[in-house]
């Protein structure tokens, strides 16, 4: 469970980015995310979608205790993230594009760390690592050093080593960025086999389409203000355009002139 009450998140900014935001903005700070407020129930995927700088990652983050926000709480599983963020790391799995992998380790050595860092037990590693394994197709890549592997393969690893401890609660922020077909196909399976095993999952893409093949619930982050938070059928039974893509735009497109 991931129960996000009324956070917003600002950042100071240095006289050059100041600088940099034009000759019309006033102050010392802007304001990412902006009073949002929604829960993910386990079992469900929850959607989180906006354009770029819309707030998507700050809110992520600060679910992850990567972030502290600058009000409101987040609680995951009942710990509060700024009060408790030990016990929320370990009953979490945080996957983002940015995978900061050791080149000089395999892909096992590389899942393994994290296991360890987890203080699993080589019996519950290797019962972990076999399925998480089979799901992504690893098998075949999982004794080679990551800096021989593809793109898509090393984001498998990411991926792998965020699940080895099998986490109640899941982000996963753009999982399939840059991915080809294959490799996505894998990730989208792993992302379904969280949900059937009844976990907590929060999911964000710039591929509409995943959005909508996957996603139980939706919310819409604009500016840093939720457009929309509630089940996806409830976002379709109100939406104006015929697609998810043309509903999103014109969203975006009306708070322009707003």
């Amino acid at each position: 469970m991931i129960e996000v009450r009324n956070i917003s998140k600002s950042y100071k900014l240095t006289r050059q980015q100041r600088k940099e935001m034009g000759s019309d903005f006033k102050g010392n700070s802007v304001l990412a995310v902006d009073d949002v407020s929604f829960s993910c129930r386990p079992g469900r995927i929850f959607g989180l979608i906006g354009p770029n700088g819309a707030g998507k990652t700050s809110t992520l983050r600060m679910i992850g205790t990567m972030l502290k926000p600058s009000s409101g709480t987040i609680l995951v599983n009942g710990f509060d993230t700024v009060k408790i963020p030990q016990s929320v790391k370990y009953s979490l799995g945080f996957l983002s594009g940015n995978t900061g992998l050791y080149n000089r380790l395999t892909a096992e050595e590389m899942v393994r760390y994290y296991a360890d860092l987890h203080q699993m037990s080589d019996m519950d590693f290797i019962k972990s690592r076999d399925k998480i394994f089979s799901l992504l197709d690893m098998e075949n890549f999982s004794g080679r050093r990551i800096g021989k592997l593809s793109t898509g393969m090393m984001q498998k690893v990411n991926i792998a080593r965020t699940m080895i401890h099998e986490p109640e609660v899941v982000v996963f922020d753009e999982p399939t960025s840059g991915l080809d077909v294959m490799a996505s196909r894998s990730i989208i399976r792993l992302i379904r086999e969280c949900k059937n095993l009844g976990k907590t999952i929060i999911f964000s893409s710039h591929r509409l389409a995943e959005i909508k093949s996957l996603c139980d619930d939706l919310a819409i982050i604009h500016k840093g203000k939720l457009f929309f938070n509630g089940t996806y059928d409830e976002f379709e039974s109100q939406q104006k355009m015929e697609t998810l893509e043309d509903e999103f735009i014109r969203l975006v497109d009306e708070d322009r002139y707003v």
